[in-house]
């Protein structure tokens, strides 16, 4: 099969995503940027935009009241979406894998009360998964726990980088319900929690890299009471709950990695082009070459690599090995792709000036969330050693 571009439906929406991310949500970002009225009004314009021009969850299957795109099409948008950090909010694709969670997990009480107004961007989710006294590398030690009570569930716990938490309608709480004589991966359950269920705290919006305030929030949950029907999934299922709404996730993060690494790139052949230094411009020095090279490889090697990933799960393949190869590699090609750019770019790359400081400080978040590097790297060697055969080539 062809990587270069989708095809039918998708090209046609390829190309009316890339004019609305291009011309109308990019012009606005610093304004979205900036907590506050105007950032809500404008996100709000935007969001009305892309209904206007049929570009609103277009992801969402159909029969959810979304665009009903296959999933591999809309992998490709997902490239362009992310050529905007705040595109998933613009075109509602940010509660896509929520929505499918809940599609394949909930109830018939939890789909009817929560999907279609997830899909029509009424409401946000979130998740609280990782916590700040364990390793959130390591989601077999989580501490938070929940106990039956009656036709309740009682859950405490203390859970960071929840993000979204304060703007969601509810949370996914993974908390423990299991005795320790339980197999170590069917200890937590996956459990919905409306934000506004007393005892549910939100402690603070984190600072982090330079965002202050952030959309990652500290919760506390303190003898929190939900019915026993919020159980999503099956009890001491949440560890395949979260990795069924994981693995499609991370190829979505890396497709959206490619959008914001192929804008930098972009905005370092613009400045090479036009830079005079010492005698030529930027671009006829043969540093700069190696840069706009590497680059270009990278980025060619990452897309290849995600599509691939994407062809995978679409025909049913064991797709892991592909998603952890993607998983750490786009990470480290974004950091690298955007830092070229920025040294390019000299002192001005240093300023917010341009988008590429504040694309860089998003970029090392990608080594870290939804698994570190490491964490992918070691779990990908280890398939890979018990079976050579599954590398993603043979």
């Amino acid at each position: 099969m062809s990587y270069n571009h989708p095809e039918g439906r998708a090209a046609e929406s390829a190309a009316a995503m890339r004019a609305f991310i291009d011309d109308e949500v990019i012009p606005v970002e610093s304004i979205l940027a900036v907590e506050g009225d105007t950032a809500r009004t404008t996100l709000a314009g935007l969001r009305t935009r892309a209904k206007e021009l049929g570009l609103w969850a277009l992801g969402h299957p159909a029969e959810l009241g979304g665009g009903g795109l296959p999933f591999l099409d809309f992998v490709y948008l997902n490239e362009i979406i992310g050529r905007s950090e705040f595109g998933q909010l613009a075109v509602g694709s940010v509660s896509m894998q929520d929505t499918l969670m809940l599609h394949r997990h909930g109830t018939d009480e939890q789909r009817a009360r929560w999907i279609a107004p997830l899909v029509s961007g009424e409401i946000l989710p979130s998740v609280g998964l990782t916590e700040p006294e364990v390793a959130g590398s390591d989601p077999t030690l989580i501490e938070a726990h929940a106990e039956l009570d009656g036709d309740h569930w009682i859950i405490n716990g203390h859970k960071w980088f929840t993000t979204g938490a304060a703007q969601a309608a509810f949370c996914t709480v993974f908390a423990r319900t299991e005795p320790e004589s339980a197999p170590r991966h069917a200890r937590i359950s996956a459990i919905i929690v409306p934000t506004d269920t007393p005892g549910f705290e939100i402690v603070r919006s984190i600072p982090t890299m330079g965002h202050d305030p952030s959309d990652h929030y500290e919760i506390r949950l303190t003898d929190v009471r939900v019915p026993a029907a919020a159980l999503l999934g099956a009890r001491g299922q949440g560890f395949a709950v979260a990795q069924d709404r994981l693995g499609p996730g991370r190829i979505f993060h890396g497709m959206r990695w490619l959008g914001q690494a192929q804008r930098a790139y972009e905005l370092m052949c613009a400045r090479a082009n036009t830079r005079f230094a010492h005698g030529s411009l930027l671009a006829d020095k043969g540093e700069i070459h190696r840069y706009i090279a590497e680059s270009a490889a990278q980025i060619h090697a990452a897309r290849l690599m995600t599509l691939d990933a994407a062809r995978a799960m679409d025909a049913g393949e064991d797709y892991r090995v592909h998603v952890g190869l993607v998983k750490f590699w786009s990470a480290r090609m974004l950091h690298d792709v955007i830092d070229r750019a920025i040294q390019v770019h000299g002192a001005l790359g240093l300023t917010a000036d341009t988008p590429l400081e504040r694309m860089y400080r998003q970029a090392r978040y990608a080594r870290v969330y939804d698994g570190p590097d490491e964490v992918h790297r070691m779990s990908t060697a280890r398939r890979l050693l018990r079976d050579p055969g599954a590398a993603p080539w043979l």
